[in-house]
């Protein structure tokens, strides 16, 4: 177990790491050998999946950078299950409503629906944490792949092709002239993309459902500094807890943004010049990035768990404070009900971690108090 990872808490203990994601009124964790996502449904009873986690830190996985590529694969993967999971228990209860309500929900504008549709599989990034390690494989039906594919494509036009495009148009607007390959071009593109992707995070903040999302994402935070404490995981000691958590997945984004300064600059230089004008040589690059997102996202990867050690109190601490200020927007003050949520699937998370044999089918539960009543190591986890 000594090679798995562990965080150390303020009272000196190492106990097994623990990340999470928000999601459709719930929240996912996961530890090195556990995952579990546990969603409210309307009538307050909550659903709970449980799965073991298989290790991938072995051999070549296990290098650095390498591994920060295979914890964002698997990261999507894991997340794009949770979701998946939450979204057909929402669609379920929505299907339950009564026909007044179903006709008001009919009424929404349907950009407004799409728009949250494309969002998810993006807050899935903003909320989780990367590591590496693999759940079982879900079945996946064609149209949620192809949603997949869509919220992909939509993120790549809107984080790499529009900053690209607004790098361009400021350079056009105040007369700059600067060369593709220059690296104020590459800052005024990173500058772009944050500006971007806070106006995007502000935007789909507004969404209902997106808003709750964010909320889930507070409780989740709250609830793992509770564990990382060492205080006993109860919604009183999580309610004081704060939102901001230096492994978050917003964090991640924004340390991307800025990781990226310095490889497109770098990537930039080794631009042939191809006499194909401005548009054709800026297709150019936008293409060349493409391959080179996976290389940002894994280094990226390794500094954040440097940072998340080393530099979480102190005066060092200020590096994180860029990714703490948009975690502002993606994490949301929530109700006690959602902190239950959070360390249900904590408390889940822990009994599988510690030994307990896994649930395969999913378990219903009438409310908080009846899964903590479950005789189980639920409690026993934190012993």
């Amino acid at each position: 177990m000594s090679n798995q990872p562990a965080v150390m808490g303020p009272d000196g203990v190492t106990r097994p790491y623990i990340g999470g994601q928000a999601l459709l009124e719930g929240v996912m964790m996961r530890s090195p050998h556990a995952f579990s996502a546990v969603v409210r449904r309307r009538d307050g009873s909550l659903v709970v999946r449980e799965r073991p986690m298989v290790d991938l830190r072995k051999g070549a996985r296990a290098w650095p950078i390498v591994r920060g590529m295979m914890a964002l694969v698997e990261a999507l993967k894991l997340g794009s299950q949770a979701l998946r999971f939450s979204a057909e228990i929402y669609e379920r209860d929505l299907e339950l409503e009564e026909e007044e309500e179903a006709k008001a929900k009919a009424k929404t504008p349907s950009g407004t629906t799409l728009l949250s549709a494309l969002s998810l599989p993006i807050v899935h990034l903003m909320t989780a944490e990367p590591e590496l390690g693999s759940s079982k494989p879900a079945e996946e039906s064609k149209g949620k792949g192809l949603m997949g594919i869509l919220s992909i494509a939509f993120a790549i036009g809107l984080f790499v092709a529009l900053p690209q495009a607004f790098a361009h148009g400021a350079s056009s607007l105040f007369k700059l002239n600067l060369d593709i390959r220059a690296p104020l071009f590459q800052l005024l593109t990173a500058f772009g993309k944050l500006t971007i992707l806070v106006g995007y995070m502000l935007l789909i903040r507004r969404l209902p459902e997106i808003y709750r999302v964010f909320q889930y994402h507070g409780a989740e935070h709250k609830s793992i500094y509770t564990y990382e404490s060492g205080a006993e995981l109860t919604v009183e000691n999580a309610r004081s807890r704060t939102t901001l958590h230096p492994r978050c997945g917003t964090t991640f984004i924004v340390m991307v943004a800025l990781v990226s300064i310095a490889v497109f600059s770098c990537l930039g230089s080794f631009l042939p010049h191809t006499g194909l004008g401005k548009f054709g040589e800026g297709a150019l690059f936008f293409v060349l990035k493409l391959p080179f997102l996976p290389l940002i996202a894994a280094i990226t990867f390794e500094l954040q768990r440097v940072l998340a050690k080393y530099c979480s109190t102190g005066p060092l601490s200020l590096l994180l404070w860029p990714g703490f200020l948009v975690q502002k927007i993606t994490t949301i003050e929530p109700d006690d009900q959602q902190l239950e949520v959070a360390l249900s699937a904590l408390l889940v998370t822990l009994r599988v971690e510690k030994g307990a044999a896994v649930n395969e089918a999913d378990a219903s539960f009438p409310s908080y108090a009846a899964l903590s009543r479950v005789p189980s190591p639920l409690q026993d986890a934190l012993a």
